[in-house]
């Protein structure tokens, strides 16, 4: 990924370099309106992503294993389109799909720019979603939706997948008699749980992390044998596999990763029992998702909850700023994670979570009236 200095002195947005991936936030209020509003909601995967578009560099490679000319086995060849592994590759392959959609009238969203909208000739809307080559489409009309899709066909190898099932791990279940719609990972965890020996005759718990487990550097590795030992462990494995399931659907595991992660660089045995409490809390909770429901209060306020918990990193005395967003009666935005600096009081540590939150609300807010569902009100709600 090129860095936001390099893009400023190549002359480069660097909005569009950092926008190759939409945040898993618009996708979560991408399907709070498909609940809401009854949409249709269809799944592309673009084939060959990378080889789609044109490089506006001069580069070379060798000629690969089993190409080479005879004869000329020494020479290397100018590339003319992007490869997979090539850093312009990303940037390369949104700039064309971008244009792509400019070209057929679609709007970027100035708040997330992989999220499009369209507006219909009967005042509704069409929303395309792109994260790198998968695409979820949502609107009223089944035929707009065929429509555009004969589009993108044109332009790009496409896969056409039907009706959303998955997208990046995450299960979607409907039951539109009821107007709710589900997100799980249930398959995700299952093979996570599988891959760190969870087995089923563990003992499952009822919490995120226990109160009796006060993780700190102290309980870091001090001898040879404890860091031979922890070698062998898939400390940091094990957390990014929670980080993922945080990330997509599982708030009630931030504050508990967000303890964990901060040791994966000198992890010993307890802080390893902490992180195998996260799992056979998962194993007692796979069935545990984001239900999304019409909700009369869309379009006409925003909720918002956050908190902090004042000094409690036994580290640095940090505190931690937890906050949360609903829409159409599920969780679409949260977040858990400590202070940048040591708060001296609790008057100013509840300030520094309100800020993060308003920010926060601001973004959705912004995100949701770009697309064409404004919020007349936001409150934001603190136990202070």
């Amino acid at each position: 990924m090129v860095a936001k200095g390099f893009a400023k002195r190549e002359g480069i947005d660097y909005n569009e370099v950092f926008s190759l991936v939409v945040k898993h936030s618009s996708i979560r209020i991408l399907v709070a309106l498909v609940a809401q509003l009854n949409l249709e909601l269809a799944q592309l995967d673009v084939k060959t992503t990378f080889l789609h578009s044109d490089l506006k560099e001069e580069i070379y490679m060798i000629q690969p294993e089993g190409y080479k000319v005879a004869g000329k086995e020494d020479w290397v060849c100018k590339l003319s389109k992007s490869l997979y592994g090539l850093k312009q590759s990303p940037r390369q392959w949104y700039k064309r799909f971008d244009k792509f959609m400019k070209d057929q009238k679609y709007k970027r969203n100035k708040y997330d720019h992989c999220v499009y909208l369209h507006r219909l000739q009967d005042g509704s809307y069409m929303y395309l979603l792109l994260y790198v080559d998968d695409m979820l489409i949502a609107t009223k009309s089944q035929v707009e939706i065929d429509r555009l899709k004969a589009q993108l066909s044109k332009e790009f190898e496409m896969k056409d997948l039907g009706e959303a099932k998955k997208i990046l791990g995450m299960e979607i279940n409907r039951d539109r008699e009821r107007g709710k719609l589900w997100l799980s990972q249930k398959q995700y965890l299952h093979k996570v749980l599988q891959r760190f020996a969870m087995h089923e005759d563990t003992k499952p718990v009822s919490t995120p992390l226990a109160p009796h487990l006060k993780l700190s550097s102290r309980l870091s590795p001090t001898t040879d044998e404890d860091r031979e030992y922890m070698a062998k462990v898939p400390y940091a494995n094990a957390v990014g596999s929670l980080m993922y399931a945080m990330v997509c659907m599982r708030p009630n595991i931030s504050q508990s990763v967000s303890v964990v992660s901060r040791y994966m660089h000198d992890s010993d045995k307890g802080h390893w029992q902490a992180v195998r409490w996260i799992l056979r809390y998962l194993q007692n909770t796979l069935d545990v998702g984001l239900a999304f429901e019409q909700d009369e209060s869309l379009g006409k306020c925003m909720v918002g909850y956050c908190d902090f918990d004042y000094a409690g990193d036994l580290d640095k005395r940090r505190s931690t700023t937890g906050y949360l967003f609903t829409s159409a009666k599920a969780l679409v935005s949260w977040k858990s994670t400590l202070q940048s600096t040591v708060a001296l009081s609790t008057t100013k540590a509840e300030y520094v979570a309100i800020t993060e939150a308003v920010k926060e609300a601001i973004w959705l807010h912004g995100l949701l009236k770009d697309l064409g569902v404004g919020q007349k009100q936001l409150e934001l709600y603190s136990d202070s």
